[in-house]
C-alpha cells in the first residue's frame, strides 16, 4: 500500500452533509454542516480550524498489530469505500493516552486483540461495514487515528453495534479523546 494523505474538512460544503457531532470523550470539534474529503500526496490546508471550518489529517499506513492469519480474513472480507449504496458513514478520530504509548508494541497487541479481541470481534461486521484507518499521531496532529466507516442505511443498527462493542473494551479505556461525527452522503 502507498501511503495516502487524506483530509477532512469539517465547513460550509462537502459531499457529506454531518448529521451528528458528539464529542464522546474530551474536547469535540466544531459543529459544522458538511465535511470534505481530499486525497493526494499532502494535507490539504488550511492547517489550524476558524470560525467556519476545522480539518483533520491522516495518512494510510500497512496494518499494525495483526498477525498473518487476521490480515488474510480482514483482506477477504472487507469492502471497498465509495461503494454506491454505502450513504452512510462516521468520522472517528481518536486519540489515546501516554499511558498506551508507555506500552511496548507487543502489551499494545496483548489489549487489542487477546483482551479486546478488537480484530477477531469486528470480522462479524465486515464487509457491511467498510473502514479505513488513518495514521496522525506523527503528523502533529490533534488525534492519533482517525477511522472512517461506511455502510447503507439498512446496515446502521449494526454500526452501533460494533461501536458499542469495542467502546466496551479494555482498549477504549486508554482512550482520552474521541469525536463521533455521522454522515450522510449529499445525493
Amino acid at each position: 500500500m502507498t501511503p495516502m494523505f487524506t483530509t477532512f474538512r469539517g465547513g460550509q460544503s462537502g459531499a457529506w452533509r454531518i448529521t451528528l457531532n458528539s464529542a464522546v470523550r474530551g474536547e469535540g470539534l466544531a459543529a459544522m454542516p458538511a465535511l470534505a474529503i481530499t486525497q493526494g500526496p499532502s494535507i490539504a490546508l488550511p492547517l489550524v480550524a476558524s470560525a467556519t471550518s476545522w480539518r483533520l489529517a491522516g495518512v494510510t499506513s500497512h496494518v499494525r498489530y495483526v498477525e498473518k492469519a487476521e490480515a488474510e480474513q480482514l483482506a477477504e472480507k472487507q469492502a471497498p469505500l465509495g461503494r454506491r449504496q454505502a450513504t452512510y458513514a462516521a468520522l472517528i478520530p481518536i486519540r489515546k493516552s501516554a499511558a498506551w504509548w508507555a506500552l511496548s508494541q507487543d502489551e499494545r497487541r496483548e489489549i487489542l486483540e487477546a483482551k479486546s479481541h478488537h480484530i477477531s470481534a469486528s470480522l462479524k461486521f465486515l464487509p457491511q461495514v467498510a473502514r479505513q484507518l488513518y495514521h496522525c499521531r506523527d503528523l502533529g496532529e490533534p488525534f492519533d487515528f482517525i477511522t472512517w466507516f461506511e455502510y447503507a442505511p439498512e446496515h446502521a443498527t449494526m454500526f452501533e453495534e460494533l461501536v458499542a462493542m469495542l467502546r466496551a473494551t479494555e482498549e477504549w479505556t486508554f482512550v482520552e479523546r474521541e469525536v463521533d461525527l455521522r454522515l450522510k452522503l449529499v445525493e
